[in-house]
């Protein structure tokens, strides 16, 4: 396999590893497995999940939810607010595919009835305390509101959360458990199904039941971010961004890479007060090392400087390829054109218009 610029490379077995986890997961806790597809953004990724009994997925925007229904998916749910100006493509999806909506205020439901010329079903956001959107669960004058507001086109389907800050948080299931305290009753009152999703909590907990339908997206691919969390081993990560070394400066510790923020995204974590835009490995006939032999310390838009020890420097040229895991896969792959595994197979992706 002949790579000459950045290329982000799938290992496919272990994203299989991690898609059988989840959905033996989801199976033990009786409830139905949606990934969130807007980490890999691929049909043929997309099939894979279809060998262990996934029908049903998630898009992050109408854009994905039909390019994924032309895929042959008709079970998706658009897990991002509505946005009244694509009602005309919501409507054009939803004539041939089961497709979900997310309402979080009157206004957007009331657009939603007015604009949506197909049969749709809405979720109730629920804000579970990450307070980016999402109703106040205490709210429940708007609550009962939304609820009644259903009608045979656009209809109500239960409530929806994302417990995003599992990603700050020291007790991921005290965040589970808390979610379930405020969803739990409302499913009582109100009636629908609860459907929960984010890669910690997914991950980390053996058990999920209470919820209906698990949404979960980032763990097919897993990345360093999920690493500091706790939510997987450096061994579960499927995906590495080959990059061609261009400069290599012994007197600093540091090797320049082809692979900057328009390849890795300007994510970050912070490890001791030092930030890590990634990590380097060594990359093999099979993919890459579980070793970490350097920090991706610093990135502009195509660089990307990777700190590392003398000896690990000594063993480079220029014109070697290096592996980064990056921190947010998600964002990662969003940025490439394709994929190619490991064993040099083409991966189309969605093409971004």
């Amino acid at each position: 396999m002949k790579i000459i610029k950045p290329t982000l490379l799938v290992d496919k077995d272990k994203c299989m590893r991690n898609i059988l986890r989840m959905a033996e997961k989801a199976k033990t806790s009786n409830a139905f497995l949606r990934p969130h597809f807007k980490t890999h953004h691929s049909a043929e990724i997309g099939d894979w999940f279809r060998q262990y009994g996934v029908s049903k997925c998630t898009a992050s925007s109408v854009d994905m939810a039909k390019y994924f229904a032309d895929a042959g998916w008709n079970d998706i749910t658009i897990a991002f607010p509505y946005n009244p100006l694509e009602s005309d493509e919501i409507s054009e999806i939803a004539a041939s595919a089961s497709l979900n909506i997310l309402i979080e205020s009157e206004e957007s439901l009331r657009q939603a009835n007015s604009l949506i010329k197909n049969p749709v079903g809405y979720f109730i956001k629920i804000d579970l305390g990450t307070h980016r959107t999402g109703v106040d669960p205490s709210n429940t004058q708007l609550i009962e509101t939304l609820v009644s507001a259903s009608t045979d086109l656009v209809s109500f389907k239960g409530f929806i959360g994302h417990a995003g800050h599992t990603y700050y948080s020291p007790d991921i299931e005290k965040v589970f458990q808390d979610s379930l305290e405020i969803l739990k009753p409302l499913k009582e009152k109100y009636g629908g199904i609860i459907s929960y999703g984010d890669s910690p909590s997914c991950s980390m907990m053996d058990d999920l039941s209470g919820v209906d339908e698990i949404r979960a997206g980032n763990y097919v691919f897993y990345d360093w971010m999920q690493i500091g969390i706790g939510s997987c081993q450096i061994e579960d990560i499927g995906v590495c961004l080959a990059s061609p070394v261009v400069a290599i400066h012994k007197d600093r510790g540091e090797v320049v890479v082809f692979g900057g923020a328009v390849h890795l995204s300007k994510e970050s974590v912070d490890e001791g007060g030092a930030k890590s835009f990634g990590k380097a490995v060594r990359l093999n006939e099979n993919g890459w090392d579980h070793e970490v032999i350097g920090n991706v310390k610093k990135i502009s838009q195509e660089h990307g400087i990777v700190s590392m020890d003398e000896k690990e420097i000594s063993n480079l040229k220029i014109g070697d390829l290096i592996g980064i895991l990056p921190t947010h896969s998600c964002l990662a792959a969003d940025l490439q054109g394709h994929y190619l595994t490991t064993k040099g197979e083409k991966i189309q992706k969605i093409i971004k218009v």
